[in-house]
């Protein structure tokens, strides 16, 4: 007999514990944006890999300098020209120069580089003749705008620990070492399953007693928010061997969670309990939260199964708190929470006492004011918030001024 009325940390823990993470792959470098590192990265070379300048400019002997002012220049024969990408060919010895351009390689005896702005030398753009002298108007100390060879990464030093999540400057400093396929943990196969006789297609236009499959869209949009791939099963009808023959395909097609929609909660059609029961395990299918009480979790011939509310905020609500922490964790995640930061509430509102989950917008000041009607079935309550605002179990009257958790879904970029 399954467990009922959980609560919602129970339930998290219990669909945590259900799910595991999965293998590792190698990927293209591009692909591996987003996803966890599975094996720690070592560097096979140096990041510079050699001495270079880091401005335009002139390399030459810090020693010639230790005179130099803007009243007093030093002047230096100029003896080559160093572009980057290019193999100096001319040692600088002293009293001696060669202009050098930015990454360019240092030449053979320089050790300082002094800016082009602080020499003699006029702009002209692309037309800029090698000078035969060069003034320079300031001292430099050893060393100075010299990019040195492992100033950054050595050889040998782990730069990437596994389970790193991969951003576009971890992907910049993987192209710099040369990683061109990176091992990552293989991204979650979700199976979206839609149930009702009443769904029909998002094109297709509405008759009496019939609304578009919403739920799917949002799921699948859910899934692929956080970096998973769902595998999109259609609408199972309100019969047991529609739902088997939906599940069935997922099956064929290798997805590592099912997820669904409907069909878990008590009326006569809700059928989605029914099978997994007959040909899997439910571990429990009631929670005590608001929006989002019908909630079950188990497994489909091995496969996890997450079966949310029919509702549509509840259904989204409820990915929000059990699936996209599953997903997480199934993708290699260890932070499964969305940011969160206290707010202080700024009207009264009530709740029936489960743990609640409010929609808001948080503003820039940390105070919070709900979206409106909090009906499961508006939507638009969920368009128009930045947050969910947690109200803890227990608590039925919510006065103003309380401080409360706020689960913020845009963040930090679309919060304000």
């Amino acid at each position: 007999m399954a467990n009922e009325y959980l609560t919602v940390q129970e339930a998290l823990t219990a669909v945590l514990a259900g799910v595991s993470v999965l293998p590792a792959e190698r990927v293209p470098l591009l692909a591996a944006l987003g996803r966890v590192l599975a094996e720690a990265v070592v560097a096979q070379d140096n990041l510079p890999p050699f001495a270079n300048s880091s401005m335009d400019g002139y390399a030459m002997q810090a020693a010639d300098l230790v005179a130099a002012s803007q009243n007093n220049p030093v002047r230096l024969r100029v003896v080559a020209d160093i572009a980057a990408g290019s193999l100096p060919a001319v040692a600088v010895t002293a009293g001696t120069a060669a202009r050098i351009m930015t990454g360019a390689p240092l030449p053979a005896g320089a050790d300082a580089v002094v800016p082009v702005e602080d020499t003699d030398e006029v702009w002209r753009g692309s037309e800029r003749p090698l000078p035969a002298t060069i003034q320079i108007f300031r001292l430099v100390q050893p060393g100075d705008y010299v990019r040195h060879p492992g100033e950054d990464i050595k050889v040998g030093q782990e730069v990437l620990a596994a389970g790193h999540v991969l951003r576009p400057q971890e992907i910049g400093v993987l192209a710099s070492l040369g990683v061109s396929q990176v091992p990552v943990i293989r991204q979650p196969r979700v199976g979206i399953l839609a149930t009702g006789d009443e769904l029909v297609a998002v094109e297709e236009p509405l008759t009496p007693g019939k609304i578009r499959n919403s739920n799917g869209y949002a799921q699948a949009a859910q899934v692929l928010a956080i970096g998973a791939l769902p595998v999109v099963l259609g609408v199972a009808r309100d019969t047991e061997a529609d739902v088997r023959a939906k599940l069935q395909k997922g099956l064929d097609e290798g997805v590592d969670l099912f997820l669904s929609s409907a069909g878990v909660s008590v009326g006569a059609y809700d059928v989605v309990k029914a099978v997994l029961e007959a040909e899997g395990n439910v571990g429990f299918w009631r929670v005590r939260m608001r929006p989002g009480k019908p909630l079950a979790f188990g497994h489909y011939h091995g496969i996890p199964y997450l079966g949310l509310p029919g509702n549509p905020v509840s259904a989204m609500v409820s990915f929000e708190r059990f699936a996209r922490a599953a997903i997480l964790k199934m993708a290699g995640h260890t932070m499964l929470d969305r940011p969160m930061r206290q707010v202080t509430l700024l009207e009264t509102i009530s709740s029936d006492g489960r743990e609640s989950y409010i929609r808001a917008v948080v503003r820039r000041d940390g105070t919070a004011v709900t979206t409106g009607s909090q009906g499961s079935h508006i939507m638009t309550s969920l368009v128009q918030a930045n947050a969910l605002l947690i109200v803890p179990e227990g608590m039925t009257e919510v006065p103003t001024g309380t401080q409360l958790t706020a689960w913020m879904f845009d963040w930090p970029e679309h919060v304000f």
